[in-house]
């Protein structure tokens, strides 16, 4: 508890490090084709998967067990639910000017930046958490966790740029969206010595959202624009990659 602001300023620095540096590729990413664009939407549908599959749901089983961790995960698709009706209001109301595609191309950059910004508050927590447990770990989770956020990062950009925003525009929210990770990293330090299942939860929590994303936003915007082998192919080489990363 001695070291609650450090360790919340590391968590904030890591997770606006990735998004940022993420959100920048993506901003100034020249592409070609939408082939080019579905496949970076898929790579990052895979690699949220593979965040799912190996990391987010594992980890919330051993804490708090698989009833608990199913609740979480329906939490977190209802939340994500009710944050795509919110963005599709919004959407409708400041993008009437853009063509369908665009704006829906804005709606998938929006509720993907939401999506991760919820999923980056447990991020945070497993930093506050780690710390806690070591300096060695935490540090380790915090590169991790940097190093990852990238991809979701240019995730978030691409579709704001496409839809017609800004880089800068489209820079910023990216950037916003790793600022949870520092709350996060806060509230894992005092969690961590109050209750292990807070975070098993919040974990199960994010991996619905995550889950919610990657099956009505990436994939399906994703085989609208492109149906080829081309983009499908993004998806495997993201899960294989997380995958890798996991290893590491």
């Amino acid at each position: 508890m001695e070291n609650l602001g450090i360790i919340s300023f590391y968590g904030l620095i890591f997770g606006m490090v990735g998004t940022s540096l993420g959100g920048f590729i993506g901003a100034f990413l020249k592409l070609s084709s939408d082939k080019y664009l579905c496949f970076i939407l898929e790579f990052a549908a895979g690699l949220m998967t593979a965040i799912i599959c190996f990391d987010l749901i594992p980890e919330s089983l051993n804490i708090i067990g698989i009833s608990a961790c199913i609740i979480g995960i329906f939490i977190g698709i209802l939340s994500m639910i009710y944050c795509n009706k919110l963005v599709s209001k919004y959407s409708v109301k400041s993008k009437s000017n853009l063509t369908s595609a665009k704006s829906s191309m804005f709606e998938t950059g929006i509720i993907i930046a939401v999506g991760l910004a919820i999923h980056n508050f447990p991020e945070g927590l497993a930093i506050g958490a780690g710390f806690e447990s070591s300096n060695t770990l935490g540090l380790k989770l915090a590169i991790a966790i940097a190093l990852h956020d990238i991809p979701e990062g240019i995730s978030i950009a691409l579709p704001l740029k496409v839809s017609g925003s800004s880089k800068l525009k489209a820079i910023l929210i990216t950037t916003i969206s790793g600022l949870t990770t520092g709350l996060g990293a806060f509230f894992g330090v005092i969690i961590g010595n109050i209750s292990q299942d807070l975070i098993g939860l919040s974990l199960s929590f994010a991996a619905g959202c995550m889950l919610y994303i990657v099956a009505c936003e990436l994939i399906p915007e994703s085989k609208k624009r492109y149906s080829g082998r081309f983009a499908s192919l993004g998806n495997m080489f993201g899960l294989i990659t997380g995958l890798f990363t996991k290893v590491l």
